[in-house]
């Protein structure tokens, strides 16, 4: 049986988020759960093409995270609706949601906790190629792995055979984003995934992050608290307060020209790095463009840091 959800029909959105809201609790008239509403009529559109980075911004409990699960089908929404190719995901058939498994997937936060510590980091490759039968040989499994792990900066060799342990933080998550490539995905969901990395690391996890829209023409959905890398590495910024859409708009528009008060005074909680800078003076004026990570080429950082 043919899969509806295989193609894009021409003038369909990739995906759709239409009135969606998520509540919590509730759980009856002698129950004495808080209601929260974790998002509250939240509406975004990414067309099939050309890929986009959208940064979904906020603080923790703004309802980034239940946004992006229910876009990986994970949570049902209260009520709206999660398209996928103009349909709801929650009335895929089997199939479809096969194909909808492959084509969206997930980078999470802890580099460490999604690996087995049992098993060598090889397992969380060879696996998805395996189960969605990527390849009919293990040679070619064994080519498209080592082409994955090429195309996000970790040489194959220094990285097969190993143990989680062995590896550093960076390289378990780069792991991770070559694992997603593999797949050949739509769009990615990527919720926090330099935020347990050391700072001096997290340029090259960006930096694998824009080569996959750029290079593979995969759309990302971008969750974090930070607006500095949002926007540098982004196209739009959505900032989330308490599960409503605050503000949303071009990082520069979003980050130098803030019109809501907690877009504000997000901008005013990022540190100066400039020495002459007072603090408390306005971030959003070193934010000139001169380190936009998007204009940057990072292809020889990614060829030397084994790291």
């Amino acid at each position: 049986m043919s899969d509806p959800v295989a193609t894009n029909p021409a003038g369909t959105p990739l995906v759709e988020l239409r009135n969606v809201t998520k509540v919590f609790g509730g759980g009856g008239a002698f129950s004495n759960d808080r209601v929260v509403t974790a998002l509250d009529n939240f509406n975004y559109t990414i067309q099939p093409e050309p890929a986009t980075i959208t940064a979904v911004v906020g603080e923790s409990g703004s309802g980034k995270s239940t946004m992006a699960n229910m876009l990986l089908g994970l949570e049902k929404p209260s009520s709206g609706e999660v398209l996928y190719k103009g349909k709801d995901i929650w009335k895929f058939s089997r199939d479809e949601r096969r194909t909808f498994r492959r084509e969206v997937q997930a980078i999470f936060q802890d580099p460490y906790g999604v690996y087995n510590s049992f098993y060598k980091v090889d397992h969380v490759l060879t696996t998805p190629v395996a189960k969605f039968k990527m390849a009919s040989s293990n040679e070619e499994t064994d080519r498209m792995i080592s082409e994955a792990l090429l195309a996000v900066g970790l040489r194959p060799e220094d990285t097969l055979g190993r143990y989680p342990h062995q590896l550093s933080g960076g390289q378990r998550q780069r792991t991770m984003i070559a694992r997603t490539l593999l797949l050949r995905p739509r769009i990615i969901i990527a919720d926090e995934p330099v935020s347990m990395v050391d700072a001096s690391l997290r340029v090259t996890i960006l930096a694998s992050l824009l080569k996959l829209k750029s290079q593979f023409g995969i759309s990302l959905i971008y969750i974090t608290h930070d607006l500095a890398t949002a926007y540098q590495i982004s196209d739009h910024i959505i900032v989330l307060n308490r599960g409503v859409v605050v503000e949303q708009g071009t990082p520069d528009a979003v980050v130098k020209n803030p019109q809501h008060p907690y877009t504000q005074l997000l901008i005013s909680s990022i540190p100066q790095a400039d020495p002459d800078k007072a603090w408390g003076e306005s971030p959003a004026d070193s934010f000139d463009g001169t380190g936009d990570l998007r204009t940057v080429d990072f292809s020889a950082t990614l060829a030397q840091n084994g790291h």
